[in-house]
């Protein structure tokens, strides 16, 4: 691709010369055509380009950048060949501090249209140094004839990846040794620990490759100096590196201190919990997936100021009868249940972070808690997915 031509152009499709100001939660740049709002795939704020309308509705057209008019000086070639096919990357086309800028953009635009913060406090996003190469997690699509890749999201489509370059370099050894290898098969998981070597790869290989360790029931990855165990069913950051970063973020953002009682919600395998327990008296913690508690239970050995309940936060948190003193709420994309708001609100902690990798959702629960009496001081996204919309923030709120 070039920066000129993203993607051939078809006769029998609508096209659209379009000017773009403004770049959407999930990636698209915004123009307006006869007062209807356009969303156009691989298109730079401030670019003319010509759009080929892809779907229509009442209230929108969707459609995909087919020639760039007037380039923005944030345009790069991405390297990727697939990019614009897979659908995995949507930013590639966009110099990486240019991506994080926009990045924080769109959280201030999340907060002010849903959560109604008039002068959100967004800071600059904190980048990765090397954003390539990041993903310690791949799930790849195989075809009828054993090879893997992508679907892409819009036109359905398998796309063969013979090299991903966002994954580890040991995740694309491994893809590049199973090409061809596996039909019959569905998909392909493939987790890497990239402290530790170790790997979780599903299902089992060793009709296919048997050097290929696979089958495992968990990994092991270290991470800020602890050795945490990750089952298949467990969640786990994509982004090792730029995780310990975001935990740093959240241990600042808490101010905690010797004697205090740490809330941690949505625990997982027990990150937080784990790697902040030693700044704190007790902490906490509250996780419903049973495989994540059972690795949380090893992860935990050999501290024991850590208490784990295992179950739904809306259900457990209106139980706690001794008020934490610090708390931290890192939901699923949809958000806090209002149940286990309610009981938050009740418990009141003086510090509370709230971790979210969804800005819109983000902005409804901060405005809930800032209804409740907090006072938001700070959003801080941190970019743990480049080259994709996706995003991730640490927001701290406090009571007057």
């Amino acid at each position: 691709m070039n920066d000129k031509t993203i993607a051939p152009a078809t006769q029998e499709t609508e096209k659209l010369r379009l000017s773009f100001t403004d770049m959407a939660f999930q990636g698209g740049a915004i123009a307006r055509h006869d007062g209807q709002v356009v969303f156009a795939t691989y298109g730079i704020p401030g670019e003319e380009a010509l759009v080929e309308v892809e779907r229509r509705s009442k209230d929108y057209l969707m459609g995909r950048v087919v020639e760039v008019l007037s380039p923005s000086p944030h345009r790069v070639e991405p390297p990727c060949p697939y990019f614009g096919t897979c659908g995995g990357c949507q930013w590639q086309h966009i110099a990486y501090p240019f991506q994080a800028e926009l990045k924080a953009d769109i959280v201030r635009q999340q907060l002010r249209r849903i959560g109604k913060f008039q002068q959100p406090p967004v800071a600059a996003t904190i980048a990765m140094a090397d954003p390539w190469h990041y993903r310690n997690h791949a799930r790849f699509s195989v075809n009828r004839q054993g090879y893997l890749g992508f679907v892409s999201l819009l036109r359905r489509r398998f796309v063969r990846i013979d090299q991903c370059l966002i994954m580890h370099p040991w995740i694309n050894q491994v893809l590049a040794r199973l090409q061809g290898k596996c039909p019959g098969l569905h998909q392909v998981a493939i987790r890497y620990g990239v402290r530790t070597g170790q790997a979780l790869i599903h299902p089992s290989l060793k009709e296919i490759d048997d050097s290929i360790p696979s089958g495992q029931t968990f990994y092991e990855e270290e991470f800020l100096g602890q050795r945490f165990r990750i089952s298949a069913a467990s969640f786990f950051q994509t982004n090792t590196l730029q995780a310990e970063v975001l935990t740093e973020v959240v241990r600042q953002k808490l101010a905690l201190a010797e004697g205090q009682l740490l809330l941690d919600a949505y625990a997982g395998v027990g990150t937080f919990a784990v790697v902040l327990a030693p700044y704190v008296k007790t902490v906490v913690a509250i996780e419903e997936s049973p495989a994540a508690v059972a690795d949380a239970v090893i992860n935990q050995a050999g501290i024991s100021n850590i208490v784990f309940y295992q179950g739904k936060v809306e259900e457990i948190l209106p139980e706690l009868r001794q008020r934490p003193d610090a708390a931290i709420l890192d939901p699923p994309r949809v958000g806090c249940d209002p149940q286990a708001f309610a009981a938050a609100l009740k418990l009141a902690p003086a510090r509370l972070v709230y971790v979210s990798c969804d800005p819109a959702t983000l902005a409804r629960d901060l405005r809930a808690l800032c209804q409740g009496g907090y006072h938001l001081e700070e959003v801080q996204p941190v970019d743990m997915f480049p080259h994709t919309y996706h995003i991730e923030c640490v927001a701290t709120l406090t009571l007057p």
